[in-house]
């Protein structure tokens, strides 16, 4: 794409020749398959044949929301036909260009529909542990009516690529181009920091390596961290320590939608950005700004990797360390290349710059990732195109192989219909019938309730027993903690409001209840009850004699002793709880009450620790036989071993035909285990729909709050009853889906909880919360929008679900952004 000036002063850009060649193919009706580096103008190509006239539909697919809202905003204000389809928004999708995420549009092209053209953006997801899978079936089942256009600039085997589509009767064009419009350099850091230096001094290495390369014009600068913290840490730092710019003058509309905070950090022309920043920040004022280079210095997460395309001149990578719900992992050398692809924006800089800092990566460590499938398959797509089959009366097995055989693989993808499903049903049954000759009926006494102790192990559960809520335990993040360190364990007081005891590293909980109001005209020494506290007084005496209810009737009391007067009665109207103090508000009178000797029903473990809700599990007892043969059972805890048909038919996904149960519709209709959590959920007869879809939330919540949870949910009990605590690459951990999380049900039910909590988790930010929100919302629409089938228990998940939506089904609404003005629209001098 050069661009030109014209004698008007207007600028005019024209294709490079590898666009132009681009363009052709797709005119002529060409798959197309194209590689060019990050920022060398790969999406220019798709806006070229919009504008030049074409006149079919599109779809065009990127892996995340924020870059879905990004290229919707960007086409409508250019004045495109242009609709928005995410999982939980679904906006003018009858439009003829539509901006979506994949997953949205692997049904439409199953049913054999679909666009005239359909572009995935970033296809290297096909390697992606997780949507891997997703990107490949989709791929795989595609019409070949629909064209398809591939763009990615970190994939070494784009070749490969091209052959796999072309095995499917399509006719595909390789589009590559190594050369980056603007060439990049690296600048090191000692080198940097030898520069004379003029003004105050400043404090810190990275403060003074990033003031070292903005006083060397290398801004603006974007700085890849590794955790958020430390990404919100160095913002903070670099605003405080560089030297003062004209401030980034923000409409008022833009400062309401900031706050405080984040406008002071925009003011400077500092920001961050990582998903833990709300969505109308986010998108409203860090992007756009960050994409028209009114900022110096933005400190992102990797995230950003293969995000949003700011208008930088340099890159910086702090850290090759990064974190995910998993663990820590190192940066790949695909993802550093995204990363320095992000420095020099064509048409603005003639080269871009990356600042290496020791010990940290370098351009030689970046380089494109041979891409090969993901080693899990699409379950719930196999199991799908099986159900189809067997609704249309056809072979259901060979209706799978199909599916396998156009998978991106060189060898033939076996899923194990042939010998090996016959020999492991046969050998399931042996072991039924082993099992049933050493535990004969059992029946409702060999039923055992266990409860998990406060060690970790399960014993059986005993009676319940009144103890002192002082010396009761509840479970956070995975331990045993006193229950009065949380505020949830009073949530259900009916009696003023949470307060703390104590220091916020190790606070103890009480209630702090107001009683009465100061008498104006009496100097403090007179009080008026409230109405809400006399009437529990008036309750609490009621079985007194009737000299000292006409005395607790009073409204007005005098100030002084009144604290023993009204010591007795506390626990009598506050659930327990014990006056500790009276404590002034203003005009207000409270009380602080304790809970330590509040008497609650517990559960006793054999180590002789008081549990409040500790997890519980329903078993059977188990007679051994000392002749009984277990030395070839398998391992129980992993289903690596088994081929794909042994482990749906063991997970109950099939019957001993292949054909899929009802367990195997249900969880064909989700993607990856979330699908196995929902059926064995809807199996459980005793688990109220209404509380089912409240847990839901936590089936894509992640490990970011399970500090709320105060014991395993019902939804992870049910889970692991009907799995087990089975290990299964890309749907089970430990009998749970891979991003399921404790404690955001506990949230949703009460998000007041997250908002008056003083948070451990210092990590925990708004966005987050916002995040899971947006995904338990997509995840009921799924569910809303689902097929029928003839389950009740599904009809009422859908019917609820629906509900909790609106009745829409799906949101149809965009949130509004503040408009940005003229003099914020182009890159910033210093």
């Amino acid at each position: 794409m050069q661009t030109n000036s014209t004698q008007f002063g207007e600028r005019l850009s024209l294709p490079d020749i590898w666009q132009r060649k681009a363009l052709n193919c797709l005119r002529q009706g060409d798959d197309v398959v194209l590689h060019a580096p990050t920022g060398a103008g790969k999406t220019y190509v798709f806006e070229q044949l919009i504008d030049s006239g074409w006149k079919g539909r599109a779809v065009y697919t990127v892996p995340t929301r924020a870059l879905a809202n990004d290229k919707f905003r960007e086409w409508k204000e250019r004045g495109w036909e242009v609709g928005l389809v995410t999982g939980d928004l679904r906006f003018r999708s009858d439009a003829r260009i539509i901006v979506a995420t994949l997953e949205t549009q692997r049904n439409v092209l199953g049913s054999g529909k679909g666009p005239d053209l359909f572009v995935v953006d970033e296809y290297q997801m096909l390697g992606d542990l997780r949507r891997g899978p997703g990107y490949e079936v989709t791929l795989a089942i595609a019409p070949n009516r629909v064209r398809l256009l591939l763009m990615s600039g970190s994939v070494a085997n784009s070749l490969e690529v091209a052959d796999w589509l072309r095995s499917h009767g399509r006719k595909v064009s390789l589009v590559t181009e190594g050369k980056r419009p603007v060439p990049l350099e690296e600048v090191f850091a000692e080198a940097l920091l030898r520069r004379p230096f003029q003004g105050r001094r400043i404090r810190g290495h990275w403060p003074k390596l990033i003031h070292a390369a903005l006083n060397a014009n290398l801004g603006p600068l974007l700085v890849f961290a590794p955790r958020r913290k430390a990404a919100e840490e160095l913002a903070w730092q670099l605003a405080a320590e560089l030297p003062e710019v004209d401030s980034l003058e923000l409409t008022t509309e833009q400062k309401k939608v900031g706050g405080k905070e984040l406008v002071s950090l925009l003011k400077r022309r500092v920001a961050y950005h990582h998903s833990g920043l709300d969505y109308i920040k986010r998108a409203g004022l860090v992007e756009p700004l960050a994409k028209t280079g009114q900022l110096q210095v933005v400190v992102a997460t990797t995230g950003l990797a293969a995000g949003i395309n700011f208008s930088m001149r340099s890159v910086l990578v702090t850290d090759r360390e990064y974190r995910t719900d998993e663990g820590v992992f190192l940066l790949r050398p695909d993802e550093l290349l995204q990363m320095f692809g992000r420095a020099g924006r064509r048409g603005l800089d003639d080269r871009g710059y990356i600042i290496v800092a020791p010990k940290q990566a370098r351009m030689a460590d970046a380089r494109p990732l041979k891409l090969k499938r993901s080693y899990t398959l699409d379950w719930p797509a196999l199991i799908r195109i099986m159900g189809d089959a067997v609704v249309k009366n056809e072979n259901h097995v060979a209706a799978a192989r199909w599916l396998a055989q156009r998978l991106f693989s060189e060898q033939e993808v076996h899923l194990g219909f042939r010998n090996s499903l016959s020999d492991f049903i046969k050998l399931k049954n042996s072991k039924k019938e082993s099992e049933k000759a050493v535990v004969e009926e059992s029946d409702e006494r060999d039923h055992v309730i266990e409860m998990r102790n406060s060690i970790g192990l399960w014993e059986r559960r005993g009676g319940k027993l009144q103890a002192k809520l002082g010396d009761a335990l509840v479970l956070k993040k995975g331990e045993w903690v006193s229950a009065l360190t949380l505020p949830d364990t009073l949530s259900k007081v009916q009696a003023g409001n949470p307060c703390r005891f104590g220091k916020r590293k190790n606070p103890t909980y009480g209630r702090e209840l107001p009683l009465a109001v100061y008498d104006q005209d009496s100097s403090g020494s007179w009080v008026t009850l409230i109405k809400s506290f006399r009437n529990k007084l008036r309750e609490a005496v009621r079985a007194e004699e009737p000299k000292i209810r006409k005395k607790f009737s009073r409204k007005k009391w005098r100030r002084d002793g009144l604290e023993e007067i009204l010591r007795e009665f506390f626990p009598r109207v506050s659930t327990g709880g014990e006056l500790d103090c009276f404590i002034d508000r203003g005009k207000v009178l409270g009380a602080r009450l304790r809970y330590e000797s509040a008497t609650v029903l517990a559960w006793r473990d054999a180590r002789g620790k008081i549990l409040l809700n500790p997890p519980l599990r329903k078993t059977t007892r188990v007679y051994d036989s000392p002749f009984r043969d277990i030395s070839d059972s398998k391992n129980a805890d992993s289903l690596q071993n088994l081929t794909a048909a042994e482990a749906w038919f063991e997970l109950g996904l099939i019957d001993e035909k292949a054909k899929p149960t009802m367990r195997g519709t249900v969880f064909s209709c989700f993607s990856r285990g979330e699908g196995l959590a929902i059926a064995a959920a809807l199996e459980d007869q005793n688990y109220p729909i209404k509380e089912l879809v409240l847990d839901l939330v936590n089936l894509r919540a992640g490990h970011r709050f399970v500090s709320f949870s105060q014991s395993e949910s019902r939804l992870a009990i049910v889970c692991r009853e009907t799995f087990g605590f089975r290990d299964c690459s890309g749907y089970l951990r430990a009998g749970l889906p891979l991003e399921y999380g404790e404690g955001a049900a506990e949230i949703i039910r009460d998000e007041s909880i997250i908002k008056s909590q003083n948070h451990p988790d210092y990590e925990l930010s708004a966005g987050d919360w916002e995040r899971v929100k947006v995904e338990w919302r997509s995840l009921l629409s799924l569910i809303a929008n689902g097929i029928e089938l003839p389950f009740h228990r599904w009809s009422a998940l859908q019917d609820e679900a629906l509900h909790i939506l609106g009745g829409k089904g799906i949101s149809v609404e965009l949130p509004s952004l503040p408009e940005m003005p003229v003099r914020q629209k182009e890159r910033f001098r210093n």
